[in-house]
This record gives C-alpha cells, structure tokens and sequence, in this order.
C-alpha cells in the first residue's frame, strides 16, 4: 500500500516540526515558507498531490495581523476551501482540550470555531483536542527550566492550583500519524498524558533535576494575567501569554464534554520522569536581554 502524502500547516512550529520527522518528503507549510495559512490559492497550490492534511497552524498569542480569527478562524476556512480544490481527502486538526464557545476567552472560542468549520467541512476529519504538550522546543519544560535558572520562586495560577496531564510530544505525534492514516475518522477525541499532576510539581521535578531550590508561590489569577500582557508586550517569546494563564486557571486535565476518548491502544502512556524532562530541557541559560524585544 503506497503511504499517503501528507501536508503540514504550521509545519515549522513545534508539533508540525516533529510530525514531520515522521514522514519522508512532507509538504511543510508555514509564514516562514512563504505561505499565509489563509492564503487560499497558495494553499491550494501546495496541497496539490496530498491526500492529507495535518492543520497544526496556532498561536497562543496575538501581534499585529496574526490574530486568533486570522489564524485559527479564517486560516481553517482557508485550509478546507483550498483541500477541496486540491481533492485533499482529510483534515487532521490540531486543536486544544478545552476549546469551547461563549466562555470569554478568545483563543478557545477561535479554537472552537475552526473546530466547527472542520466538522462542517464535508470532508473526513479527526480533531485532536490536546492537553498541554510537552518536549524539546515546547513551553512547558523550556520556560520552566529557565525561570527555575532565573530566580528562586515560582508563581503558580491561582489560590487553589489546578491540575494538568502534560502529553509527550512523540505520543501525540503517534496519535496524529495513526489519524493521518485510517483511525479515528470522523471523531473529536481528547489528547491528555497518563500522569495529572500541579504544574507545582512539574516545577519541583525541574528544580531537583536541576539541582536549584525552588520556591513556589501562589498567586492570583488576575496577577498572572498582567505579566501576561507584560510579557506579551516586552518580550519575543512570552513567560507566560495571557491564553496559556487561562488555561492554567481553569485546569487542563480533561476535555469539555462530548469529546470522546482515544481508543487503549493509542491513549498516552508515558509519566513525566526526569529522563522525559531531561530530553526536553533547552540548552538555553536564564532569561535576559535576548529575550526582550527591544534586543533586536
């Protein structure tokens, strides 16, 4: 059987990056190959050929034209019209666990609506709703690795921390070949690791690797999200975005109801130990005058 050809929106962002080492000559798709994600007629272009699409195009947040509608809403409009021209067959959509409408938030209800617009589509599809994912190049271990080598405390979400069950990148990338394929067709499925733990806990296991007392503080909700937006403002990759506090706020162990579950064989299995931790720690120092954008 001839594998299938696969696309990849957001192809150069982190998920996309590791679904493409998966496959040999994916069409990786992104800004940074020259094509908008709502650029209908390139997309179609590049589309040509394939038989699937993987739509793992996102951002968590908002600058300039790259805007939550832009991106999540009008990009996956883009991406079916231009499958159908292209006789694409399916759309495997990367989305997040707790996307929902009407809740406030306008990275979930962006989210949510290019779910919609993909289960309207006509064409086969799986979305994955996915939890916090985690593994070298992620946000998860990166920003906690290097502000647990920037300062001693660490500000949690919230008075009352909730919890969440980080999924290893190379296990979703497993469920995402499998839907690629021929599983899951037709299906909104959660994506959540085997482990649900405080992301307290994930600082202290990042701490003890490291070998640095960390000291965890809890805040509240509306403090985290003024550095959000402080971060948002000053810095090229946030601390924290003001979307990823929400998330953190709410909890990001379970997907909001009539998502189904994965099938045994492709749930994610593996705990968050120091060898998974240690695998996705970025070589990087602590955070300084790099990580601002007046730094050029």
């Amino acid at each position: 059987m001839t594998a299938p050809r696969i696309a990849i929106t957001g192809g150069t962002g982190f998920v996309g990056r590791h679904l493409a080492e998966r496959f040999e000559n994916p069409v990786v798709i992104s800004r940074r190959t020259g094509v908008d994600v709502d650029n209908v007629s390139a997309l179609a272009a590049a589309f040509a050929g394939c038989d699937v699409v993987a739509h793992c195009a996102g951002i968590n947040r908002e600058i300039g034209d790259q805007t939550y509608d832009r991106v999540h809403v009008r990009g996956t409009l883009a991406v079916i019209e231009a499958a159908k021209r292209a006789g694409v067959k399916k759309i495997v959509m990367l989305s997040f666990l707790r996307a929902r409408p009407d809740c406030g938030s306008p990275y979930h209800e962006s989210k949510w609506a290019a779910e919609e617009a993909i289960r309207a589509s006509g064409l086969d599809y799986t979305i994955l709703k996915a939890g916090m994912i985690y593994g070298l190049g992620d946000h998860l271990i990166d920003h906690t690795t290097r502000t647990v080598k920037t300062l001693p405390l660490f500000a949690t979400v919230g008075l009352h921390e909730r919890t969440l069950r980080p999924v290893p990148v190379e296990e979703l990338v497993d469920v995402m070949v499998a839907a690629l394929g021929d599983r899951l067709e037709r299906k909104t499925v959660e994506v959540v690791g085997a482990e649900e733990l405080k992301l307290s806990k994930v600082v202290r296991r990042v701490g003890d690797l490291l070998e640095r007392p960390i000291g965890i503080v809890p805040a509240p909700v509306w403090a985290l999200y003024a550095l959000g937006q402080l971060t948002e403002w000053t810095m090229k990759v946030p601390l924290v975005a003001k979307a990823q506090v929400r998330m953190l706020a709410e909890g990001v162990s379970h997907a909001v109801p009539g998502t189904e579950l994965l099938p045994e064989d492709l749930r994610p299995k593996k705990l968050l130990t120091k060898a998974q931790i240690r695998a996705a720690m970025p070589d990087d120092g602590p955070f300084g005058w790099n990580d601002l954008l007046i730094s050029g």
